[in-house]
């Protein structure tokens, strides 16, 4: 079912960052989305945006935009839709009996620091708000812009579980610039990813999504690994790429105009299935593994017990799931 969203107007901003932007206001009837199921660690998100600006080729979330009568390539990228009383909603929901303080992720579905939260802010109110709850939380993201509010997560952090993750698929300049056209540099991001370490805010690296041809080459994992382990990453983990309907027609459409070579590849790969074959995932995941075994990790900090754990041992159920949805 849609999410219920009623429109209060629409704006474009002349600015570098925001040109060719729209941004539709409205006003949501929920914000804790409640995910059925038990495939993945959490049961509930929070999803500021619809839409990404970070504009990657093969974002699993570009059909949302089709609930609301808009297309899956370019309105996905340019069209985003902020729901403005996220903060407030957010409070009302906490505050309600029927809710019992669990853990609640953001960045599943749309990356809440993208472009628009420079402006509208709205994960800074909802961390102040999760903190004066002291609700457990995780964000992952792609968006350097999370620095902005490490305040405000080392305060959450010494009153609830919370932890972060970055999405690095590669270190490589070409697939970047080609595959994430509207994210930070990857570089950039590994240095976030060191810099929320270092204040004591747990941060592990998504090597996700890896792409076919074109990111899984040994020496290109083995690049983010090792930039991801000299980062202090809590932990890392892969996760080869998926295709959903809708999402699929986009990205063959890209791969066509960018690596046209790969396109029977990718047609023999995802020929009427979204994931690729479990060998294929099983190989892929051996490699990373057979590449963390020799890569060694910088000499731990006196008092990095815990932001040297990995996800596997704080949350055994968890492991890469949650970045299955990136």
């Amino acid at each position: 079912m849609a999410e219920q969203l009623f429109e209060l107007g629409r704006k474009t901003f002349d600015t570098p960052h925001f040109r060719g932007i729209t941004f539709i206001e409205v006003e949501a009837k929920s914000i804790i989305n409640h995910v059925p199921g038990d495939r993945l660690p959490f049961n509930y998100t929070i999803n500021p945006y619809r839409g990404c600006s970070h504009a990657c080729s093969y974002c699993f979330a570009r059909t949302t935009h089709t609930y609301m009568d808009m297309n899956a390539g370019r309105d996905f990228e340019s069209k985003i839709v902020v729901k403005v009383n996220a903060p407030e909603l957010l409070r009302k929901e906490l505050r309600a009996r029927k809710w019992k303080g669990e853990h609640i992720a953001m960045g599943t579905a749309t990356d809440p620091y993208q472009r628009a939260e420079g402006r509208y802010k709205l994960m800074t109110r909802i961390i102040e708000t999760l903190t004066e709850f002291c609700n457990p939380f995780s964000i992952l993201t792609k968006g350097t812009l999370i620095t902005r509010d490490l305040e405000l997560l080392q305060k959450a952090a010494e009153v609830t579980d919370l932890s972060t993750a970055f999405s690095i698929g590669t270190l490589d300049e070409d697939a970047w610039a080609k595959s994430e056209p509207g994210t930070p540099h990857p570089r950039r991001r590994m240095e976030t990813v060191r810099r929320l370490n270092e204040a004591g805010i747990p941060c592990g690296v998504m090597l996700a999504p890896i792409l076919p041809g074109i990111s899984d080459h040994p020496d290109q994992l083995r690049a983010v690994i090792e930039a991801a382990f000299d980062a202090g990453a809590t932990h890392v983990s892969p996760i080869l790429l998926h295709l959903r309907p809708g999402v699929k027609e986009e990205y063959m459409g890209w791969l066509e105009g960018n690596y046209p070579e790969l396109v029977p590849r990718y047609m023999s790969m995802y020929d009427r299935r979204s994931y690729a074959l479990q060998s294929d995932r099983t190989a892929l995941s051996k490699n990373v593994e057979a590449i963390k075994k020799v890569t060694p990790r910088p000499k731990r900090p006196a008092n990095s017990s815990l932001l040297w754990r990995s996800r596997e041992e704080v949350t055994p159920k968890a492991r890469s799931e949650q970045l299955s949805l990136i």
